[in-house]
């Protein structure tokens, strides 16, 4: 089969091979996918840029988590049911050599999930991290409902899909910070009630305006390093702030405001999501997109590229799904 990898880390016109590798077979409890979409995220470009390590876990990777296509092959264990299946992969390069940029990836059986009829492939791709990420960070530690939620990064997959899902889960408001206009039109379209430029506006200031001085109830933080003291600020007493993200190893959190506001925090990394966590969000993101409308690739997806454009390109994330059209 054709593949890409890589065998150090560094640039990806640099380090990105495309050759072929051997078909692999599925094991006991486990599906071969034939790929009809890989899936680009942030994690699969810092490792393969080693911006965490450049030390390789395998001698050869072939990078993405995320993807979708079609199962051609089950391992003994494995309901033969589900060969022509149609499904969406999760965790497929997380701790494991093989992921999903390439023509076939063999994982264990529940790291496919089934996508609804009607639902394109493509929109399957975008799914795995991002949305995982989102329901959890919208659904952990109790419900959103009638509470106000400040969404940093609205514009982005992850915080694209927490806009939507924070909506669908009943906020009372959700507030998205946003970097520019274009981004702005995309979080004010997924359902956010109002965005901060923060390149432009004082953010502190404009989030208490918007919320009476009062504050928010849930921050969905992607970079906790840069906005836990903006955070901290716009938080009402006894409000919680999850964390999926940091631009920075080590965090100075400011003890005082934090405990005069008795902040929680919960911080979580989707690859390690508990079972009965996972299969909640696979099962409600599964229930929207069932009910979805009009869904086409053009609202989902960002950029695409095929097998030797991730050579001959830096890699590109594919972004944003939209949930159907909800007010």
């Amino acid at each position: 089969m054709r593949a890409a990898f890589y065998e150090r880390t560094g640039p990806a016109s640099e380090v990105l091979s495309i050759g072929e590798l051997p078909t692999p077979a599925p094991g006991p409890r486990e599906v071969r996918v034939r790929i009809a979409w890989s899936g680009v995220n942030p994690s699969d470009v810092k490792s393969r840029a080693g911006t965490r390590t450049k030390t390789l876990p395998f001698p050869r990777i072939v990078p993405h988590s995320d993807g979708s296509g079609v199962i051609d092959q089950v391992g003994e264990g494995v309901d033969r049911a589900r060969m022509g299946q149609r499904v969406w992969l999760w965790n497929a390069a997380w701790g494991r050599a093989h992921g999903t940029a390439a023509e076939y990836v063999v994982l264990p059986a529940p790291q496919a999930v089934p996508l609804p009829a009607g639902v394109a492939l493509a929109v399957g791709a975008c799914l795995g991290i991002p949305a995982l990420t989102a329901y959890h960070a919208v659904t952990v530690d109790g419900s959103v409902k009638d509470k106000v939620v400040l969404v940093a990064g609205g514009a982005g997959a992850v915080g694209h899909y927490a806009v939507q899902l924070a909506r669908l889960k009943g906020a009372k408001q959700v507030i998205a910070t946003i970097s520019n206009e274009k981004k702005a039109a995309l979080a004010l379209s997924a359902g956010a009630d109002s965005v901060i430029n923060y390149r432009q506006e004082d953010l502190v200031k404009r989030c208490l305006d918007l919320t009476g001085g009062a504050g928010v109830d849930r921050i969905i933080e992607v970079d906790l390093a840069v906005n836990v003291g903006a955070d901290l600020q716009v938080l009402r007493p006894e409000g919680e702030i999850v964390v999926y993200g940091s631009g920075a190893a080590e965090v100075q959190v400011p003890f005082v405001p934090a405990i005069l506001k008795m902040a929680r925090f919960s911080f979580f990394i989707v690859y390690n999501l508990k079972t009965e966590d996972r299969l909640r969000a696979e099962a409600e993101l599964t229930r929207l997109l069932a009910g979805a409308t009009e869904l086409s690739v053009e609202e989902v997806v960002d950029s695409i590229h095929g097998l030797d454009g991730i050579q001959n390109k830096v890699q590109q994330y594919l972004l944003n799904l939209i949930l159907g059209h909800h007010s």
